[in-house]
């Protein structure tokens, strides 16, 4: 049975995959990268997917870190050459779906937290960003590997309201 949709041919899923990395300002995780082509233009499947993913990376096309995928200079030179050969509706509905995977992106790639143990102890390194520089960072002594890991989950889920309730505290009157 044929699927209905535009994209029918590996170039044009390529191109789609390329589409949508070169507007994510961060790594991002294959499923979820697959789930929004899939989205985009349900004409193919996730197998058809995975095969056209597999042939960017092994191009050259996309990079594969641990944090996720990211489009390579390569991948973003070709995708700027032919990505209007992309139906204007799939390009239109891809930019619409992508905006809150970019905004939670971009707000993780204004988040840092990492650890590392020294002569002294375990200390642990947060900081936030606003797009210009840091707005808060912070290095402190902790009780080990496995609290250092905690503060730094905590930190990276509810960075904006640690800050927020810091200079509440550091601002109170006496």
């Amino acid at each position: 049975m044929d699927r209905l949709g535009f994209i029918h041919e590996k170039l044009d899923i390529k191109i789609l995959i390329l589409f949508i990395l070169r507007r994510l300002p961060g790594a991002v995780n294959p499923n979820v990268l697959g789930d929004l082509c899939r989205e985009c233009d349900d004409a193919f499947g996730y197998f058809d997917y995975s095969d056209c993913l597999a042939e960017l990376i092994d191009g050259g096309l996309i990079l594969e870190s641990e944090e996720g995928l990211t489009i390579a200079e390569k991948g973003s030179f070709s995708v700027d050459q032919v990505e209007t050969s992309l139906p204007y509706s799939v390009r239109a509905k891809a930019v619409k779906l992508l905006e809150p995977v970019r905004k939670q992106l971009l707000r993780l790639s204004m988040i840092r937290a990492g650890h590392e143990t020294e002569k002294g102890g375990c200390f642990v390194s947060l900081a936030m960003s606003d797009g210009e520089g840091d707005i808060i960072d912070l290095r402190l002594l902790c009780g080990g590997e496995e609290h250092a890991k905690k503060i730094e989950k905590n930190f990276r889920k509810n960075a904006e309201s640690y800050y927020q309730r810091i200079i509440d505290m550091l601002s109170e009157e006496d």
